[in-house]
């Protein structure tokens, strides 16, 4: 996995080597919430409104940890470290339900965001593929 900032929007990164797995899982947030909505823009033209409660029901984490399920069999060794670096970060916050889906949503953000920093845009797009079945609700 090379750093190729040219695929970054900013064009500029940082080692996501040397990152903390928060500040992956703060990156992959994001990188994972627009591969949502893209998707969902792709998929359908629906009001906005429609689109966000797709997207929220993509985004919660009971819906990332079952991804993870999805995509740890493909998975490489090194992704399936930082996902487990992430996975294994100690935060104060509290999660409203389950802490096992919140600690893998913030593997799986970590994941993301890792690859993301790293310029594996291509990666990331096949590793989203796994994500996109079966989880948009019926309108």
């Amino acid at each position: 996995m090379g750093n190729d900032n040219s695929t970054l929007l900013l064009g500029s990164g940082c080692d996501p080597k040397q990152c903390g797995s928060d500040v992956l899982a703060f990156v992959g947030d994001g990188v994972f919430g627009l591969l949502v909505r893209e998707y969902l823009a792709s998929q359908s033209n629906a009001h906005a409104a429609q689109q966000h409660s797709r997207a929220v029901a993509m985004v919660r984490c009971e819906a990332q940890a079952e991804y993870m399920k999805r995509l740890l069999p493909h998975l490489t060794e090194e992704e399936e470290g930082v996902f487990r670096r992430g996975r294994n970060y100690h935060t104060s916050h509290s999660p409203r339900k389950s802490t096992a889906a919140y600690h893998s949503a913030t593997g799986l953000e970590a994941l993301f965001g890792y690859l993301y920093l790293s310029g594996s845009t291509e990666r990331i797009r096949e590793l989203f593929e796994y994500c996109k079945d079966e989880t948009v609700p019926e309108e």
